[in-house]
């Protein structure tokens, strides 16, 4: 799935895409991405292409939230939960730091 993800996300001109391998450390997911769109508008139009792929490769449930003001979208898929931010948006949370953060601190 991280591969459908990840190839979705270029090929809709996604910027600055992390992937975070969280198996292990979360519940939640085995990944977390995080990326940008440019705009809202290409912020919404990110997370339609991820979900119409994610449909195509079989993976037929994948919950969006956010739409609306696609300032920051949410597309959980289960195995993989994807974060599509605006600039100043993600900057603003700068979820991946926290992350990378909390691995730096378990290597030690």
């Amino acid at each position: 799935m991280i591969n459908v993800v990840l190839e979705s996300l270029d090929d809709a001109k996604a910027e600055q895409t992390i992937a975070v391998d969280i198996t292990g450390k979360s519940s939640l997911s085995d990944h977390m991405v995080v990326t940008s769109g440019r705009s809202q508008r290409h912020v919404g139009a990110v997370a339609d292409q991820l979900v119409k792929s994610l449909r195509e490769a079989g993976y037929t449930k994948p919950r969006i939230e956010g739409l609306p003001h696609c300032d920051w979208v949410l597309v959980d898929a289960g195995d993989v939960i994807v974060h599509i931010f605006r600039p100043e948006v993600r900057e603003f949370y700068n979820i991946e730091k926290m992350w990378q953060a909390e691995f730096a601190e378990d290597a030690h």
